[in-house]
């Protein structure tokens, strides 16, 4: 499995025009083959500050994710609109065990 953890500084205040852009790219992202989970949230200490949270089944899956159109979509608006700053890291793990 592959999972991606990661912060987006955001350059301005999230509006209803950014909160569509997201909200657009995760049902589109959820409902592809491969894709286990995938959510944006926002910093409760930082509301300018996104954190991303990706996990896909395989390489292939997020390989795919990457050329999708919904991804081009919502990279033309990110860079209409830029970040401050991004921070992703991309892990390979298992399916983990649940806490409790």
């Amino acid at each position: 499995m592959i999972q991606i953890n990661g912060t987006i500084q955001l350059g301005r205040t999230l509006d209803a025009a950014m909160q569509k852009a997201l909200v657009d790219m995760v049902r589109a992202s959820r409902a592809e083959d491969g894709c286990l989970d995938y959510a944006f949230a926002r910093d409760l200490a930082d509301p300018d500050r996104l954190i991303l949270f990706e996990r896909w089944r395989d390489q292939a899956a997020l390989d795919a994710h990457g050329r999708s159109a919904h991804m081009a979509e919502f990279q033309e608006f990110m860079a209409a609109n830029p970040p401050l700053s991004r921070d992703f890291r991309v892990y390979e793990t298992d399916e983990g065990q649940p806490l409790g």
